[in-house]
Formats: structure tokens, C-alpha cells, sequence
């Protein structure tokens, strides 16, 4: 008879953590249905810090930090010209100082920086999906699918460590370590920071993170938001974000 236990539909099977891990990447739309459905967010999270820490300890002991930070002062038009103006031993001293905030800042940061940057994201893209387009998703859904979708970083890391080995100091960029953006083809040094920004923001793991994005964010929000919709959703403050960023970059340049 309709509607007895025998008829009912079987609840879907809940995904393992290494299920989940490895659906992004393979069958994203069931892994990030599962994730909208019980959201978690500390294991991708550790992942994604863990690789980023590994890629910025293993320049500084391969490469070291002395090469960036010339690269980034001769790449500014306006610091060349004031670390010009100092003697030879204010600009050691500089450089010295700078040797020690550097690995730091990039090896600590990303403990702290990452989760801030999450949850700043996902503010932003709560209020977006929820707010404007009416999506009624639940902000812990949010910041669970964008841990998961930001895994991509652990791949592009994991092909930087790589990289670190295969070239040579001179010939490794840190801010660009991987020729999958316009900004890879272009030199830092003649093209305006405002081009150079937004090229580098035009990189395929970010591309590849805001679809996975979007497919979570379809997935929580089922039937109220297409996927469409989702991504550009995703989208929108992706480009108001990167637009603003190239247009500091250009003015401060």
C-alpha cells in the first residue's frame, strides 16, 4: 500500500571524510550535496593551511626569501626609487629586516589569514545568495563549501612545491609559480600593476574553486537557485574584488 515504510525512499548513503575529500575533485555534485547537508569545514581547512605552509617553508629553504624580496622591490617603481635614495647599509639593513618579517608573515599567516579569509567570503557570499537572490542558505553551509572548494589550493601548492625544485631561484616567481594565468606570460616589471592584477586573478585553480563553489552552493540551496544563478552568485564579488584590488595595486604603484 502507498506510503508504508517499504515504499519510502532510502536515505542516501552519508559520505566518509575521505569520500568527501576525494568527490570534490570527482563527483563534486555528491560530495558537496552531503556537505551541504551535515557542513564541516576543519579538515578541509587544516588541509589547505598544512599545504599552504609547506609551499612557503620549502621556498624559503630552497630559494630563500633575499630573491623575492628584490624581485617585489625592483617589480614597485615607486620602492626602487626610495630604497635608492638609502646608503648601502640602510639598504642591507632593510633588506635584513625584511629577511626576518618574511618568513613569518608567510608562514605563519596563512594560520590565522586563511580562516579570516573564509569567513570574510563567506559573509560576502551569504549576503549575496541569501540576501539578494533569495537562495536560503545557511552560513555554516557557506563556509563548509567554501573550505572544501578552496582543496584546489592544496593541488596548485603541491605543483608549486614541485616547480620550487625544477627551476631555478632566478627563474621562480612566488607570487606566479604556476603558468596558469595571463599574468605568467607578462613581465611584473613593464606591465602596469592594474593589468598585472587583474591577469593574475584570471587563474585557472581560482576558476576551477568558483565552480565548486557554485555546485555546493546549488546543492544547498536545491531547487531555489539554478546553477547559473549559483555562479554568478560566486562571481559577482569574485570581479568586484578583483577590480578593486588591480585598482589599488595601479595607484599605489
Amino acid at each position: 500500500m502507498p506510503g508504508t515504510a517499504s515504499d519510502a525512499e532510502p536515505e542516501p548513503q552519508k559520505l566518509s571524510e575521505i569520500s568527501r575529500l576525494s568527490g570534490v575533485f570527482f563527483e563534486p555534485t555528491k560530495a558537496f550535496t552531503d556537505i551541504a547537508e551535515r557542513p564541516r569545514w576543519l579538515v578541509p581547512l587544516l588541509l589547505v593551511i598544512l599545504a599552504t605552509v609547506a609551499f612557503y617553508v620549502t621556498y624559503g629553504q630552497h630559494d630563500g626569501w633575499r630573491s623575492y624580496i628584490e624581485e617585489q622591490t625592483q617589480s614597485n617603481a615607486r620602492v626602487a626609487r626610495q630604497m635608492e635614495q638609502l646608503s648601502p647599509e640602510q639598504r642591507e639593513q632593510s633588506m635584513n629586516l625584511q629577511l626576518k618579517i618574511m618568513p613569518i608573515m608567510f608562514c605563519v599567516g596563512p594560520v590565522f589569514g586563511m580562516p579570516l579569509a573564509y569567513l570574510f567570503g563567506s559573509l560576502v557570499l551569504l549576503g549575496v545568495a541569501s540576501g539578494i537572490m533569495s537562495a536560503g542558505v545557511r552560513f555554516k553551509q557557506i563556509f563548509a563549501i567554501e573550505c572544501y572548494a578552496g582543496l584546489t589550493a592544496v593541488i596548485a601548492k603541491i605543483l608549486g612545491i614541485v616547480v620550487i625544485f625544477l627551476k631555478s631561484p632566478e627563474q621562480f616567481s612566488l607570487m606566479n609559480p604556476l603558468a596558469f594565468n595571463p599574468a605568467a606570460f607578462m613581465d611584473p616589471k613593464t606591465t602596469s600593476k592594474f593589468v598585472y592584477t587583474l591577469a593574475s586573478g584570471c587563474d585557472l585553480f581560482i576558476f576551477w574553486g568558483m565552480a565548486l563553489t557554485a555546485i555546493g552552493l546549488k546543492a544547498a540551496a536545491g531547487k531555489r537557485l539554478s546553477f547559473g544563478g549559483a555562479l554568478f552568485a560566486v562571481a559577482l564579488p569574485w570581479a568586484f574584488f578583483l577590480l578593486l584590488g588591480a585598482t589599488v595595486a595601479g595607484a599605489f604603484s
